[in-house]
């Protein structure tokens, strides 16, 4: 079978809440072979003390719930700390309120992860705090769906 390296396997368009509102973005997931490749491309960032935000797949299917609560936990099938949960994933890093990320991860198959949350939080992981690193306030969220 050709892999498609073009087209995401699935997408999640991020809106931002009461504490970001002019955030959006929208989150790619491509599966390789071994692999999935993330992109994200959000806009609208709000300032922050470090430039660093939060990035996560949380357990939840929705983004409803006051401040993004129904987004739930960090994605952790395995049950394992912080910050080697599946959904774990690197920190956006603040460009002139935009970011762009693109990173691998073997932790999870796009399957895996058809249904659940996106979410960016106001402040970076601290990649210690138990349970899922101190990254503060959700101000943005998107449901993962299948392409």
């Amino acid at each position: 079978m050709i892999q498609n390296f073009f087209f995401p396997n699935a997408i999640a368009n991020i809106r931002g809440g009461d504490e970001a509102p002019n955030l959006s973005g929208q989150i790619k997931f491509y599966q390789k072979k071994n692999c999935v490749l993330i992109e994200a491309n959000v806009n609208g960032l709000p300032t922050n003390d470090t430039g660093f935000f939060g990035f996560h797949i949380h357990e939840g299917d929705n983004c409803t719930g006051t401040g993004f609560s129904n987004t739930k936990t960090h994605y952790n099938p395995t049950m394992v700390p912080h910050p080697s949960h599946a959904g774990d994933l690197p920190p956006l890093m603040l460009c002139n309120k935009n970011a762009y990320l693109s990173v691998a991860t073997d932790r999870f198959r796009v399957s895996d992860i058809i249904g659940r949350t996106v979410v960016i939080h106001d402040m970076a992981d601290d990649f210690t705090s138990q349970p899922a690193g101190n990254a503060g306030t959700k101000i943005a969220c998107g449901v993962i769906t299948r392409r």
